[in-house]
């Protein structure tokens, strides 16, 4: 099934622009096929189109083009300044009328700039932060992150629900980002807890996946952690009733002495224990671990 090319936007309700052919932008664009939309492509290397292209795909020959297409425009770049460069010398009239959901991974403020940049050109942007890797899309549980006009995704709710389930955050294009960077903010740290335990784990003779079922075990449990602290955090009350910065202090010690012991690096857990020292500096050593979550916030 092609896609129009006649130079206007397409009218039909199951169309759709993909601009950027990365895995995610790959995976969107098999999604979209899948349920039988016309999809138009564009990506900077042609070649990443020619599966696409094989079940049904147009690929168009410049961006300009590709905008022309379709009033829904969905961009998978790696950040905002992608996208800039892409539209370079795009006439300004190319985005009249359009909606570009921005799928691209970037800050809040970045994505408040980008939807000011958008709509000085008549278009709106929908900032989105996909919260799964791409062969997750279009599974049940798969959710992405949306802010902008409630009026743009209301209607496009369909075919943005092709890709996940829209977790709407409100107007403000900077709030789907923040959302997402608070998310990744927490994966990050947590992946690299794991590298960093398997590193360990080799140094004794013991593989990946031998870590992995206490590792799963810890990861999964720590639903139960967060609940009890963000309440407790959310009221200003770090009582060291339940732990103790001073107790926290000496268990990542060991977990450092364990570390250098095996000669495996020890970055990470030495800036977990200077953060912790910082604390105890403060006078917090009696207070639970939580209080640490003050000298991290911005200081008025």
């Amino acid at each position: 099934m092609g896609a129009h090319t006649n130079g206007t936007s397409n009218g039909t309700s199951n169309s759709v622009t993909v601009i950027g052919l990365g895995p995610m932008g790959q995976a969107m664009a098999a999604a979209y096929l899948d349920q039988g939309y016309e999809v138009t492509l564009w990506n900077r290397t042609p070649s990443r189109a020619a599966d696409l292209v094989g079940r049904g795909a147009v690929l168009a020959p410049t961006v300009e083009a590709a905008l022309a297409v379709n009033e829904l425009v969905v961009l998978s770049l790696i950040d905002y300044d992608a996208m800039y460069t892409t539209f370079a010398g795009v006439p300004d009239t190319a985005f009249a009328g359009r909606v570009l959901v921005n799928l691209s991974s970037d800050t809040p403020d970045k994505a408040r700039a980008a939807a000011a940049w958008v709509a000085e050109r008549g278009a709106v942007q929908l900032t989105g932060g996909v919260t799964v890797p791409p062969y997750e899309l279009a599974k049940p549980g798969a959710s992405t992150f949306y802010s902008g006009p409630a009026e743009a995704v209301e209607a496009h709710r369909a075919a943005l629900e092709v890709l996940t389930a829209v977790d709407y955050k409100g107007a403000d294009p900077g709030l789907a980002a923040l959302h997402y960077q608070l998310g990744m903010t927490v994966f990050w740290t947590a992946m690299l807890s794991f590298w960093q335990a398997v590193a360990m784990a080799e140094a004794h003779g013991l593989s990946a996946a031998d870590v992995l079922p206490h590792s799963d075990a810890t990861l999964t449990g720590m639903g139960s952690f967060l609940e009890f602290y963000a309440k407790r955090v959310d009221a200003g009350d770090h009582t060291g009733d339940v732990d103790r910065l001073a107790m926290a202090r000496a268990s990542v010690d060991h977990v450092l002495h364990t570390a250098s012991d095996a000669g495996v690096d020890t970055t990470l857990p030495g800036a977990v224990l200077a953060l912790i020292e910082r604390g105890m500096d403060a006078g917090h050593g009696a207070d639970s671990f939580s209080s640490l979550v003050e000298l991290m916030k911005r200081q008025r």
